[in-house]
């Protein structure tokens, strides 16, 4: 099956097709991503409205490309996948819209799909791959969750954050620190030359019992502003160590919980997906503890980990081998939850 992904619902403009056979495994044939971090840069962050304008610009060339990189058309394909939420209303019912119509157009079968379950099983696209059950840790600018993934289309939701997600964190701290948007790669490159124990920075819901899986970084986030009022914004070694420090206290919190729950639900793998799994900090610490566990981890590529539409169509693969359909009056659903 050659399924068609869209994806727009935030500020990446995305077409990928993937082949898949039995659901269980893909193979990108072709993978575009428009990112719009020229639009919002002198912002410091995402405008919504701008988000949306850009999208309806950019999304047929973008879907063009993936078209004419897999060296197919429309009519060469099984299906259409699309993102149907969460995320930002505006963006979405573009990609939803284009999805509809394009699926419309060429009578081909269309099935919408959570944007957290396309991150859930971007790890298939991997030349290494995990087969279920897995725990999925989904961290990003907008979600930070836990996730059993008992089978295709079945997850098992464990902890979220409540307050901020870790990405946003990242971007937050990044621009109290003058550090250009997006700031997670810019805190990831100082922190490299930069001291983790510089700063005990507090990690959140450490005493919290009820809360064992759940995520906090409103305190984090505070204690970074707490500190650049009393000291100022730091230059040089001293912006590293902050920064590592920082980093450190996010990792930390992110990989005990996610090992912690892996243990306890006796999971022989661990998948950790979304934009900040592309953190170099998170990777390391990760394979650290969980080889100390004798837990098996899956990375995907970098590629992978940032919003993309080979997650999505691949996501929609194993809906529609299932024979699963969207209906007609389907629209964008920003709160969508798996």
């Amino acid at each position: 099956m050659r399924v068609l992904g869209l994806e727009t619902s935030c500020d990446e403009t995305a077409a990928a097709v993937v082949e898949a056979s039995d659901g269980l495994r893909g193979r990108v044939l072709a993978d575009v991503v428009h990112t719009q971090q020229d639009v919002h840069e002198k912002w410091g962050g995402v405008v919504p409205e701008l988000a949306s304008r850009d999208h309806l610009q950019r999304v047929l060339p973008v879907i063009d490309e993936a078209l004419g990189k897999a060296g197919c058309e429309l009519g060469d394909l099984d299906g259409i996948s699309v993102t149907r939420g969460p995320g930002l209303v505006g963006a979405l019912l573009v990609g939803v819209q284009v999805g509809k119509s394009l699926a419309l157009a060429s009578r081909l079968p269309l099935v919408g799909v959570n944007h957290i379950e396309g991150h859930l099983l971007a790890v298939l696209l991997s030349e290494q791959a995990p087969s279920p059950p897995w725990l999925a840790l989904v961290v990003s600018g907008g979600h930070t969750s836990l996730y059993v993934v008992r089978s295709l289309g079945e997850y098992e939701p464990l902890g979220h954050t409540l307050d901020d997600a870790a990405g946003e964190a990242f971007d937050k701290v990044a621009k109290l620190l003058g550090l250009p948007y997006p700031g997670g790669a810019h805190v990831d490159r100082l922190a490299r030359t930069g001291n983790p124990q510089a700063i005990d920075f507090p990690r959140g819901l450490s005493r919290r019992s009820r809360a064992a899986f759940d995520f906090s970084f409103s305190g984090l986030k505070t204690a970074v502003l707490m500190h650049v009022r009393e000291h100022g914004v730091p230059r040089g070694q001293a912006l590293a160590d902050l920064c590592a420090s920082f980093q450190e206290a996010v990792c930390d919190a992110l990989t005990q919980r996610a090992v912690r729950a892996a243990r306890q639900a006796r999971l022989p793998a661990m998948v950790i997906c979304g934009g900040v799994a592309a953190n170099s900090r998170l990777r390391e610490l990760a394979r650290e503890r969980c080889g100390a566990e004798d837990i098996a981890l899956y990375l995907p590529e970098p590629r992978l980990c940032t919003d993309n539409g080979a997650m999505i169509a691949m996501a929609g693969a194993h809906r529609l081998l299932r024979g699963e359909r969207a209906d007609p009056a389907m629209s964008a659903d920003p709160g969508w939850r798996l």
